[in-house]
């Protein structure tokens, strides 16, 4: 009998429908007007200043139904229930034609993206294995080849739709490809532990 384990393997968590319809609308309703600013990267890609999450009442309103969700996906990561907080959260609108280069979230550790709109699937979120990681360095990518999470190089979340929130590690390197259907709008947000303590090396974060 043969048995194969997934090892050390890396948690993305999907929440479906954390937002109902009607609060769906009323976001991007609050959203529609906001100033943007252009990503550096794509002309089609804006974003609003990443702010701390009590700036807003709606920035407010969205940290609090994610918190327990955090504090659940932080215990994989962790090993226990730590007080988390929302540390920053922006809005990003990716146009018609838009991407969003591959890239991983600094000073974090927990990263989440509310969908306030059903991606088109051709710009649905895509992680990437680290680069220059563990995998061997002559692959084997070839039309015979069947890609699993064993020797793929990146995957794509399969399905998504607006009220969702999705939540990975923020040092997880992630993009979305270049949109094909219509206005895609998130809301994502940076959050951290009160503490971690390693071996009685604790570290607290403000």
């Amino acid at each position: 009998m043969s048995q194969i384990f997934g090892l050390f393997p890396t948690p993305v968590m999907r929440v479906e429908k954390l937002l109902d319809g009607e609060r769906v609308a009323a976001v991007v309703a609050e959203i529609e007007n906001t100033t943007t600013l252009a990503n550096a990267f794509s002309d089609r890609l804006s974003h609003t200043p990443v702010a701390a999450a009590d700036t807003s009442a709606l920035f407010t309103s969205l940290g609090a139904l994610a918190l327990p969700k955090v504090t659940e996906f932080g215990e994989v990561l962790f090993g226990e229930p730590l007080a988390w907080q929302i540390k920053e959260i922006w809005v990003n609108v990716l146009e018609p034609g838009g991407r969003q280069a591959i890239h991983t979230h600094a000073n974090s550790f927990v990263s989440g993206v509310f969908y306030l709109t059903s991606p088109d699937p051709s710009a649905r979120l895509v992680f990437h294995r680290s680069l220059g990681g563990s995998g061997f360095i002559f692959g084997n990518n070839n039309p015979n080849a069947r890609i699993n999470q064993f020797n793929g190089g990146k995957w794509m979340v399969p399905e998504i739709g607006a009220g969702d929130l999705v939540m990975f590690p923020s040092y997880l390197l992630h993009e979305v490809p270049v949109n094909q259907g219509e206005r895609r709008i998130t809301i994502a947000f940076n959050a951290i532990p009160d503490r971690l303590d390693n071996f009685g090396y604790a570290i607290r974060f403000a």
